[in-house]
């Protein structure tokens, strides 16, 4: 006859496997969407990426002198093409921009063979970006036409700078670059040598895998993922940074937790001094700056997972951006971002997000009402971000083949009873291991989300370091995103 602790005993663990049975009970699967109307950005140039890399290959064997010659050429037929561009206002179809990409993407390729020349080349693009955002100020941004030619022109452009990047020495690549000091009558700190002023945009790349995923899951693929709002204080002069973040929604940090928190590149952006609005009031940023910051110090701003721009209640990081300059009557996102396929949508739906025309950060870079001001990164870092993008865009490989975001079932009990944790620390003001607004399968997507990329990224190191071996350099983007699905099928 058992005794009754042996009895209270068995009731107990009979009564802990009847609750983790429940607990096992699986939440219902997310939305699942069709693809959309408009079809995403191809650059369909594999050829061509094999053209340019032969022909540095071939450049690193030429003489020195004879290369510097062909850089020269190069660089004066660029800055012809740039002086007949500012005289005229271009329509976006113009044969003058896809003559400038191609010239722009030949030159890197020599360059990138005779680094020594980099900080010209630099300045070149930061010239071209200059005239592209200067002449798209006439364009309809939400055009396919207007799209594509910001975006080949800024973000092609940008990723031959880095290819460039890749092949030069580290001490070669300066960490700052200054493209234009727009006016600003506001407030300022200095950073890292640069004035920041009251209501500049800080665009960056978190190093997280789902960071990635955020600035390469779009129609147009970007840089970036986390978009925030300069505020400076007139009186004081202390600087803030506020930010919507997933694990505690809108929130107000110093300027040295947002630079402490990992970021593997960072851009500045400064609202035109010379757009209707601001010629009125120049103060703009700075009122749009201290509307959030004095909302968010009174309210909590829960975090937007479903990226819906139409609900202030919940913010994402853009809408900290776009509604508090929309309270001064500036209407940021000229352009809004498009997720069209339907392997990307339903991984984004499983993340949350219900809404699939929405404010990206990377959209800001191309918005004809911002400059860039300065932009912030280094060969370590870059290095990285290239390889994430890598695989998160092999990944979504085979996001549009059909495969769906899982996760471990088993652990579904264990993140629940998380979950209920974090929502009693929310109560209180606390933030848990479960973000608040995120439910616990989700939680378990983004781990084994990270968990995938992380053992893909384990599998590319080898063969990274067998290419360069191999070959004599770094492997360009396109041998990266070759290598990334050499080493998930591996």
């Amino acid at each position: 006859m058992r005794s009754k602790a042996e009895k209270w005993g068995s009731g107990i663990f009979v009564g802990l496997c009847i609750l983790y049975m429940i607990l096992m009970v699986p939440a219902p699967d997310p939305p699942e969407y069709p693809a959309g109307e408009k079809n995403p950005f191809a650059w369909n140039s594999d050829k061509y990426w094999a053209y340019l890399e032969s022909e540095f290959f071939k450049a690193r064997s030429t003489e020195t002198d004879s290369i510097d010659l062909q850089i020269s050429e190069g660089f004066a037929e660029i800055e012809e093409l740039l002086i007949s561009m500012s005289s005229d206002s271009l329509p976006p179809a113009s044969e003058i921009f896809s003559s400038i990409e191609d010239k722009f993407f030949n030159l890197a390729s020599l360059v990138a063979a005779n680094p020594t020349r980099f900080e010209f080349f630099l300045a070149l693009y930061k010239m071209l970006r200059i005239q592209v955002k200067e002449q798209s100020r006439h364009w309809d941004m939400n055009s396919q036409q207007s799209r594509d030619t910001v975006y080949r022109i800024l973000f092609g452009g940008r990723m031959a700078v880095e290819e460039v990047i890749m092949q030069s020495p580290p001490q070669i690549v300066n960490n700052v670059t200054v493209d234009f000091n727009e006016q600003s009558v506001t407030p300022f700190v200095e950073v890292y040598g640069v004035r920041v002023h009251s209501g500049d945009i800080l665009v960056s790349r978190g190093g997280a895998p789902t960071s990635a995923l955020i600035a390469r899951g779009n129609d147009y693929p970007g840089n970036f993922s986390h978009a925030a709002l300069v505020y400076v204080s007139e009186t004081t002069g202390e600087a803030s940074v506020i930010e919507s973040l997933i694990e505690h929604g809108v929130k107000i940090s110093t300027v040295d937790d947002y630079l402490h928190d990992t970021k593997l590149r960072i851009m500045l952006l400064r609202v035109r001094s010379d757009i209707p609005s601001m010629i009125t009031d120049p103060w703009i940023p700075h009122k749009a700056a201290g509307y959030i910051y004095q909302k968010t110090r009174e309210e909590h701003i829960p975090y937007d997972f479903a990226m819906d721009t139409r609900d202030g209640e919940k913010q994402f990081c853009s809408e900290v951006v776009s509604q508090s300059f929309r309270e001064w009557g500036v209407q940021l996102w000229s352009a809004v971002s498009n997720i069209s396929g339907s392997g990307i949508k339903n991984w984004l739906s499983a993340f949350g997000v219900r809404n699939f025309k929405t404010q990206q950060p990377s959209d800001l870079e191309y918005d004809p009402k911002l400059r860039v001001v300065v932009e912030w990164r280094d060969f370590k870092t870059l290095t990285k971000d290239r390889i994430d993008n890598a695989i998160v865009d092999v990944m979504l490989e085979d996001a549009e083949a059909g495969k769906r975001l899982q996760y471990d079932i088993y652990m579904l009990p264990i993140a629940r009873i998380v979950k209920a944790y974090s929502f009693i620390l929310n109560l209180f003001g606390g933030t848990g291991p479960v973000p608040e607004g995120m439910n616990s399968s989700t939680a378990l997507r983004n781990k084994r989300f990270s968990k995938d990329h992380n053992e893909i990224k384990e599998n590319l190191q080898p063969l990274i370091k067998q290419f360069e071996h191999d070959k004599g350099y770094s492997p360009p983007y396109w041998e990266l995103v070759r290598l990334a699905r050499e080493a998930k099928n591996g």
